[in-house]
């Protein structure tokens, strides 16, 4: 599996990057162990968590996600031989958010003491403070990167404006960068994105690895009908945003695709084409069971024709 350079960072990692977002939430330990074995089995290679998950969960604080994946790197021995993408702002189960100085000095300690490592391979600001200067977290990343806790940084949920004002920031004042951006976008979602973050990253030379890639599982062709949002807990948020006239050109161009490429399932075309926009690092997809994330690995074998990522584009435009 051929890998890609995250922004200008060091880090390379495969077209696709697991989301920890259900473990120890929807995926419990063993389950979680499962989806972790197999994708590294698999050839992927970056886990994406955050300190907060699953702190909306009742009776959760934040950090569960942390823990189980701690617990893997653990027992598995896999620390060397993949990389952790954790997150740090958003509000957690006490209450506690931003991106402050020492607020994010606690928290890296706490991260690593769950993750059960010494060093973070990406720690992300993963909600923009604007009650803050954008110099303040980077100066906290600053003293981390020199303490060798954290290799590099990345930005989730930033606007284009504050993104470049924090790559300027930090070429003006030697601070570490941005080396990533992680913002929500699919075949679904794509103006906002690709009309005022794109440009700016790919000229800054900024990875992008966004997430929602599926679109919360409505691009896997599971909901097509009304009757179908009862399928899962996801499908009360599903038909009122997606199930519409436009989201089913997507699927009915999805179907399309899929129909000229052997055993391709429209998760995995709808992956293949965010990889293959230019400028766009991997997307992140999350999983509650081994066999699903072996279909989506799959997605970074799928070569898709001119005329497949044209009648797509056209059907999401």
């Amino acid at each position: 599996m051929q890998h890609r350079e995250l922004g200008r960072s060091g880090l390379h990692i495969a077209p696709l990057v697991l989301g920890g977002n259900v473990f120890g939430w929807t995926a419990d330990e063993a389950a979680s162990f499962k989806v972790l074995d197999a994708f590294v089995a698999g050839g992927g290679n970056a886990i994406d968590t955050a300190n907060v998950y699953s702190a909306w969960v009742p009776g959760h604080q934040g950090g569960e996600s942390e823990a189980v994946l701690g617990k893997w790197l653990k027992q598995r021995n896999r620390r060397d031989d993949v990389l952790i993408l954790t997150k740090v702002g958003m509000e957690m189960g006490d209450g506690s958010k931003g991106l402050a100085k020492a607020y994010i000095k606690q928290q890296v300690e706490n991260s690593l003491r769950r993750l059960q490592t010494d060093y973070i391979d990406l720690y992300q600001s993963h909600k923009d403070d604007e009650s803050l200067p954008v110099t303040e977290p980077l100066e906290a990343y600053a003293d981390l990167i020199r303490e060798g806790k954290v290799r590099a940084i990345g930005a989730s949920n930033y606007s284009a404006s504050r993104l470049r004002e924090a790559l300027d920031a930090s070429e003006q004042h030697g601070l570490p960068r941005y080396e990533s951006l992680q913002p929500e976008y699919n075949l679904y979602e794509r103006a906002g994105l690709e009309q005022e973050v794109l440009p700016l990253t790919r000229e800054r030379q900024v990875g992008v690895i966004p997430y929602f890639g599926l679109a919360s599982g409505f691009l896997t062709g599971k909901y097509r009908t009304e009757a179908d949002l009862s399928k899962s807990i996801r499908g009360s948020s599903i038909g009122p945003k997606y199930l519409n006239d436009r989201g089913r050109r997507i699927l009915a161009a999805l179907d399309a695709v899929v129909a000229r490429h052997a055993q391709a399932t429209p998760a995995q075309v709808a992956l293949a084409w965010i990889m293959a926009q230019p400028g766009l690092t991997a997307p992140i997809a999350s999983s509650t069971t081994p066999e699903q994330i072996t279909e989506l690995l799959r997605a970074t074998e799928l070569q898709l024709s001119p005329d497949d990522l044209r009648e797509l584009g056209e059907a999401s435009a």
